[in-house]
């Protein structure tokens, strides 16, 4: 049984999981159980928390397939609060599918049940999945896996004129297009895609951007057309042999962030040893920049 705390990201609160070290270990085997099964459905595209996979594939499948498609646009997707609105019976049901062995979906259930506890309130949330429960990340990746995956290559790819491509980690995703006129199409079709699974897509952070390639004359639009993917900034700009080619760079906020946090740290603990001060801060940094 794992207990809750509510706490403060992005400005507002969200449910955190707090689980024992016994859960812990059968939300291992579970996890491993299903993803076993869930490896031969799941799509090239969406590498995300997959064994074998990594960040590195999702990059570089991006910056591949938006110079091998000769992609223009780009639909830069993000769902607002997807963790917390996932909806725990259309969950249930997309598992069912795949899944009949009745002692597994009723762990699953009893995890995604677990009360959240703000103080002395114990609450049932009837949507969402406990941040920081080993589950998660599978979990969400099976639900958009039905929600993005399977419609963007069974429904959307068809009908498209142009060329285009999906890439997907999490619940992090871009759609690349050849066409205009194909990305204004999914740009409309997303939001309706998403309410019929009770999520919501966030009307501010997603966007259609144009991201042709440069003209041979347009040195002074390098970097002009960008959009963010996994925490970095991609862009156009020459390569040392004089072609274009997509670049990625830190992007702002996270890289503000970082440094914020590195100094308050620094801050907090420059009366340690200064070994002892390097050895955590290059702890930290690899962490930083594991991908």
């Amino acid at each position: 049984m794992k207990r809750h705390w509510l706490s403060k990201a992005e400005g507002r609160q969200r449910p955190r999981g707090l689980p024992t070290v016994e859960d812990k270990i059968v939300q291992r085997a579970v996890t491993m159980l299903l993803g076993a099964i869930y490896e031969e459905d799941l799509h090239e595209c969406s590498p995300g928390f997959r064994p074998g996979h990594s960040a590195h594939q999702a990059l570089s499948a991006l910056r591949e397939q938006g110079r091998e498609q000769r992609i223009n646009w780009i639909v830069d997707a993000d769902g607002s609060g997807f963790f917390d609105s996932l909806g725990h019976d259309l969950l249930q049901e997309m598992l069912r599918q795949r899944v009949q062995e009745g002692s597994i979906l009723r762990l699953i259930g009893k995890w995604l049940h677990a009360g959240v506890l703000d103080g002395e309130t114990l609450l049932q949330p009837d949507t969402g999945s406990p941040q920081g429960a080993v589950s998660s990340p599978l979990l969400g990746n099976v639900f958009l896996h039905q929600v993005v995956d399977e419609w963007y290559v069974h429904l959307v790819k068809p009908r498209l004129k142009g060329r285009s491509f999906l890439g997907r980690y999490g619940d992090d995703f871009v759609l690349g297009c050849e066409l205009e006129t194909d990305a204004r199409r999914i740009m409309t079709a997303l939001p309706k895609r998403y309410a019929r699974f009770g999520l919501t897509i966030h009307p501010q952070k997603t966007a259609l951007v144009a991201f042709g390639k440069p003209s041979a004359r347009a040195e002074e639009t390098q970097g002009q057309s960008t959009f963010e993917f996994l925490g970095f900034t991609h862009y156009w700009a020459r390569s040392r042999q004089g072609y274009w080619v997509i670049k990625r760079r830190t992007a702002k906020k996270r890289l503000r962030r970082t440094l914020t946090a590195l100094w308050q740290w620094c801050r907090s603990h420059r009366h340690r040893k200064v070994e002892e001060q390097h050895q955590e801060l290059c702890q930290k940094l690899r962490g930083h920049y594991q991908y």
